[in-house]
């Protein structure tokens, strides 16, 4: 039998750092080495740091919520001691340690027990391979989420860290493009659950991958202390680093350059109001109040600008299998397309529904109404604008017909032939003639009987 913890880390989403006014960029946003660094955060001496972060002290509160836990109102900063390259000060600000309190504790997500969570800096970037430190990182705020051991496979830890990235991206607490990174505890039976300690394993995949190798060799090597390891991705191995440390290893001390957080209950009441519903709970929602089908409901709840946009256009009266279709393909495809999010796009919802309204009454073709959907790459307009409208007219559509059996009497001939699919081509034309406004229906049995 396996048991796996997980100590998850996070950047907190915020404009500045937690103890400096400098830039908090990570991740693929890095800039470039040691430019949003100051005195504070590369640790000169003399230095002290500023008032924490109130911004990242409430998105912490606001995860905490979200994972049921219970939230302490007194907290004293500590410094955890250690001697690596990438820290400055030769210790980490954190609000974890044997003597501290953490931000919150005993929570439940998702049926995992959570022992707490809490905020810290994150060390400088230091690539041993050169000895290279880059300060961009120093003092950016993180969140760590610990569970209990209450993991019992790598599917089962996969599938909740999922979940709980989508949850944690409803409140835009944490920088999704930065990723997560976790320390993955295992032990098995057979061991008597001496636990072994697998360090900074980055992506979902790779967390998973590491736990299946380390359970694989437990199961054959059988370790008998604590230790704390490594996984190497290319190797498929995790490798030792040393023995498992204890708490005094670190010398936590309270840090007397910081006072003392207090959080007020009104504070607390305040946030927990801007906690939108769950996606587990959209998802009920969708699925039993408004019958839409689980999968669509599913790419529905990954975002919540999504399916708040989704919301608005559900409670008009817009058919709710068009309203589906058009969200979850037609707009996730232009999104996807143009690298965008819905956070990078100001869509109206009014204009969606208009847009939809449209379609469902036949005054937009749907090619149309994608070429509208393909017009929004910053915002979006009425696509009630004049020049629009579908057209149905037979007498036009046989013109523009006639035209394009004219210009194209290769295509034509071909059809008379009895090459069928020549058609297509010739409604295509059709189609690019009318700008898309043709019907289509009529565009085919016009062409045809012209033919």
């Amino acid at each position: 039998m396996q048991k796996i913890g997980l100590e998850i880390h996070g950047y907190i989403n915020t404009e500045e750092k937690l103890f400096c006014t400098c830039k908090s960029i990570h991740g693929i946003k890095n800039a470039k080495p040691n430019t949003n660094i100051c005195p504070i955060c590369t640790g000169q001496p003399g230095s002290k740091p500023m008032l924490p972060n109130k911004s990242a002290i409430d998105k912490v509160i606001q995860i905490a919520l979200i994972l049921g836990c219970k939230i302490n109102n007194e907290l004293i900063w500590q410094r955890k001691h250690y001697s690596w390259p990438d820290l400055p000060k030769g210790y980490q600000n954190t609000l974890s340690g044997p003597h501290a309190t953490p931000n919150a504790e005993n929570g439940k997500f998702l049926g995992i027990r959570i022992s707490e969570c809490h905020l810290e800096e994150d060390p400088a970037s230091w690539n041993p391979q050169t000895g290279e430190i880059d300060y961009n990182r120093s003092g950016a705020p993180l969140i760590e989420i610990v569970t209990e051991p209450d993991f019992k496979s790598s599917e089962e830890v996969a599938n909740w860290l999922k979940q709980l990235i989508t949850t944690l991206g409803y409140i835009k607490a944490v920088d999704k493009e930065a990723g997560i990174k976790a320390d993955v505890n295992v032990s098995i039976k057979k061991t008597n659950n001496t636990r072994i300690e697998i360090k900074n394993v980055n992506s979902i995949t790779n967390i998973k991958n590491a736990i299946d190798v380390e359970v694989k060799r437990q199961e054959k090597e059988l370790p008998i202390n604590q230790e704390t390891r490594r996984y190497d991705s290319i190797k498929q191995e995790t490798q030792k680093m040393r023995s498992k440390e204890d708490a005094q290893d670190y010398r936590f001390i309270s840090d007397p350059d910081l006072p003392i957080i207090k959080i007020a209950k009104d504070r607390i009441a305040k946030l927990k109001k801007t906690i939108p519903q769950t996606p587990q709970e959209k998802l009920k929602n969708l699925t039993s109040k408004h019958k839409i089908p689980k999968r669509s409901a599913e790419i529905l709840t990954k975002n919540i600008d999504l399916i708040e946009l989704f919301e608005v256009i559900i409670n008009s009266k817009v058919n709710n299998q068009l309203a589906t279709r058009w969200t979850t393909e037609e707009l996730l495809s232009v999104l996807n397309y143009n690298k965008k999010t819905l956070e990078d796009i100001k869509i109206d919802p009014t204009h969606f529904i208009e847009l939809l309204e449209l379609l469902e009454n036949k005054s937009l073709t749907e090619l149309k109404a994608k070429d509208i959907l393909r017009s929004w790459k910053e915002k979006s307009s009425s696509p009630k604008t004049k020049g629009h409208s579908q057209v149905s007219d037979e007498n036009q559509i046989k013109t523009w017909a006639r035209k394009i059996i004219k210009d194209n009497p290769k295509a034509a001939e071909d059809y008379k032939k009895g090459e069928k699919n020549s058609i297509n081509f010739l409604i295509g034309q059709v189609m690019k003639l009318s700008n898309k406004r043709a019907n289509y229906q009529k565009v085919r049995q016009i062409l045809e009987k012209e033919l």
